[in-house]
């Protein structure tokens, strides 16, 4: 990292949501699991999504969508949306 450019500011709340994903899916360290709140600005879609993508190193991304700020969602939340098949599948 540069000199004087500080790390971004890491959230207990997301990592410990992050940490809850890895568990419920039973995933090994070499796959990433990224958590992405966006703003959403198509017609019908509601304000704010939270994607929830799991990378691993030899098969294919998975992604679920929750609808609603990633402060907002909590590990019981997880549970019930990753034991629903990933979109696209």
């Amino acid at each position: 990292m540069p000199p004087g450019v500080r790390p971004p500011h890491r959230s207990p709340h997301l990592s410990g949501l992050k940490e809850s994903v890895r568990q419920l899916l039973d995933l090994d360290e070499d796959t990433a699991v990224m958590i992405r709140q966006l703003a959403c600005t198509e017609p019908g879609c509601p304000p704010v999504e939270t994607v929830v993508a799991v990378l691993p190193m030899d098969a294919e991304a998975r992604r679920w969508t929750l609808h609603r700020p990633v402060g907002q969602i909590t590990s019981d939340d997880l549970s019930a949306l990753l034991a629903n098949p990933p979109e696209g599948a």
